[in-house]
């Protein structure tokens, strides 16, 4: 999967993407805290990629088996939330580029920090 080709794809995606955050918030325990990133879509709306990340690192995994589990009831939650046609086929990746951007900044803030 891509950036969205189309308008409809990148409003379907954020669609899912705020859909799916609600979910996560009201859902999930706050331990780790699970953020979604971005949504990446297939071009004929059948796959939803939902990128996210913890807080604190080394729970990704934790949270990757509670967003695997809990695929079907946010299936659901998207019937019932997001007035789409067809809600399509969920998938879950850890947004390693939003990790290495979190690092990014904290090596710049070190950088900067008065000596």
């Amino acid at each position: 999967m891509s950036e969205p080709t189309s308008e409809r794809q990148a409003k379907v995606a954020e669609l899912v993407q705020h859909a799916a955050a609600t979910f996560v918030q009201h859902e999930a325990n706050t331990n780790p805290m699970i953020t979604i990133t971005r949504v990446d879509l297939s071009p004929d709306l059948t796959r939803a990629l939902i990128f996210f990340t913890t807080i604190p690192d080394g729970r990704e995994n934790d949270a990757l088996i509670f967003l695997q589990r809990s695929a079907h009831d946010l299936r659901d939650y998207l019937k019932s939330h997001a007035r789409l046609k067809r809600i399509p086929h969920l998938d879950f990746l850890l947004d390693a580029g939003e990790r290495h951007r979190q690092h990014i900044d904290e090596l710049v803030g070190e950088i900067h920090k008065p000596k």
